[in-house]
Formats: C-alpha cells, structure tokens, sequence
C-alpha cells in the first residue's frame, strides 16, 4: 500500500516498450503517492497497440498522464497494422489518448495544483524543421549532404510520413504557428512546464557524438519560449542524454530511458522518474559539456 503523501510531478521519456528489456521497466513504473503525475514525453513505442497498452497501463497507477508524441509513435512501420500516415496517425493517437483520459497537445492543459503549482502542465507536438545545422552549413541540402558524408541519417527519412504536409518541416511550421497561439492565450501570471519529445533549444545537442544528428532534433523558432512563456521547467527526451541543464536560469531535463545498449552503460537502476516539481536540487549550466 502507498504512503499517503502529497504528489509528484515526475516525468519519463523514451520508454522504447519493442525492447523487451524496456517493456518490463515501463511495466515496473509505479507512484509513490496516489497524487503524482506523470509526464511521458515521447518515443513510447513504435507500434500503435504497445503505445496504448503502456499508457493505459500508466494512467491506471498515476492520478495524471500527460503525454507528448515523439518521432517513433509517428513512423508507419512495416511491422504495424496500423497503416496511418502523418497527421491521421498523429490524430488518431490522440484519440486513443483521449479514450484512456490521457493529456494531449490537442486538449487544455492541465494545471498542476501540488507543491511547485500552480502551473500550466503544456504537452507540445512541434516536430523539426532542420534548423540545427552543423557548423559552416546555411541550408538543409548542404546540412543533410555533410550528415551523409559522416554517415549520419535518421530513420525518420524513410518512416515518419509528413502527409497531408509537403515536408516535415512544413509541418514542424505549421505546430510552431498553432501551439505558440495557444500557449499565449495562457493567463500572464501562470507558469508552465513545457513538455515536447524534442529540446526546445539546441545547447542539449552541443553533446551528441554525431553533432550532424542535431538536424532531426528541433528548431530554431523555440529557442525563447522558455523565458516567453514563463517555464519553470522545460522537458523533454529523443537525445537519450538523460541530464539537466539551465538556460537562462530554466532548468532544462531530459528524461529519457533510451535503448538496453545505452542504459546498461549508466550506473544506477534505469528507469527512475524524475522529478519535475517540487523542484529538485540545483542543476549544472549548459555549455559545460556534462554527458549522462
């Protein structure tokens, strides 16, 4: 039986459920209270039946779910039935979230009343418009052309469908335009945290062993919606760095499990929640480098 205790804003990312290994630790996720939420933000799975029976199986334990796409739920792949593409696939994950009573992008935010609160909890979908180009490249040709050279190249080229949009960054466009209306429609004196699979500004890429791999992990319109828009955190996965930085004061955290190969390198047992709010002791400032 849990300790009746007041809640926790925790938040994972990245759970990866096709592993096996990573399906018993998402199996194994539990509160510590009856009033924690929990913030999942992103790369659940690839497969539309294991994205549901996880999230269904969180929202059953935590008093809380809010969830946020990455770019695997968003793949057709091969082995899926489920054969939707782009924006219809993205669609109807949200209305299976909306069936387990799961917070979506599409729905209001949620306000987080615990210790920390209130704040606006704001799952975003925004995508990438390949923006974080390596250094000495001024557009995507030249930027995909030097990740080629390096042998560098997301899976997302071949898997992650823009339909009915002309390109991904056409969409990544389009959910910068529609989702930073909303949050300005957010009262003035309301914080937030952010939530999106991908950083909201490129220093967490500054430490990726392939840098050419940064061009599939964000976009250059949200570099300041972090102070903009009044975060007290700003969350996020898909680098598989679990770590915490400050960007202009604003603690940034990711939060991913990432794969077995990467997980089993780091000491500690993986799979553990962070913590969100109350906010937890002080974080390292970005640009030193650090590497989970």
């Amino acid at each position: 039986m849990r300790e009746t205790r007041p809640g926790k804003l925790l938040a994972i990312s990245d759970l990866h459920v096709h592993y096996e290994e990573n399906r018993k630790i998402a199996d194994g996720l539990r509160p510590g209270s009856d009033e924690d939420w929990l913030i999942v933000a992103g790369d659940v799975g690839e497969i539309v039946s294991e994205v549901e029976r996880t999230l269904r199986t969180l929202r059953d334990r935590f008093a809380k779910v809010v969830w946020a796409p990455g770019n695997h739920e968003l793949w057709t792949a091969p082995e899926d039935p489920v054969r939707l593409r782009g924006e219809e696939r993205y669609r109807h994950l949200v209305e299976i979230c909306r069936g387990l009573g799961v917070a979506t992008p599409e729905d209001p935010y949620p306000v987080w009343e615990g210790e920390g609160g209130p704040v606006a909890v704001a799952p975003l979908f925004l995508l990438y418009d390949y923006s974080f180009r390596p250094d000495g490249t001024y557009t995507k040709e030249a930027a995909l052309e030097q990740a080629e050279r390096a042998g560098v190249i997301c899976t997302d080229e071949f898997m992650l469908h823009p339909d009915p949009y002309p390109s991904r960054e056409a969409w990544c466009r389009a959910r910068v335009r529609w989702t930073e209306a909303r949050l300005a429609e957010l009262p003035d004196e309301l914080p937030t945290v952010l939530v999106n699979h991908f950083p909201l500004v490129r220093e967490p890429t500054r430490v990726l062993w392939h840098p050419e791999f940064a061009l599939w992990c964000g976009t250059t319109a949200t570099a300041d919606w972090h102070v903009r828009f009044r975060a007290r955190s700003v969350v996020y996965g898909h680098l598989h760095i679990p770590r915490t930085i400050r960007v202009d004061g604003v603690p940034h955290q990711e939060v991913s499990l990432g794969y077995p190969r990467e997980w089993r390198r780091r000491t500690g047992r993986p799979g553990q929640l962070v913590q969100i709010l109350p906010a937890a002791a002080p974080v390292a400032a970005a640009g030193t480098g650090l590497r989970a």
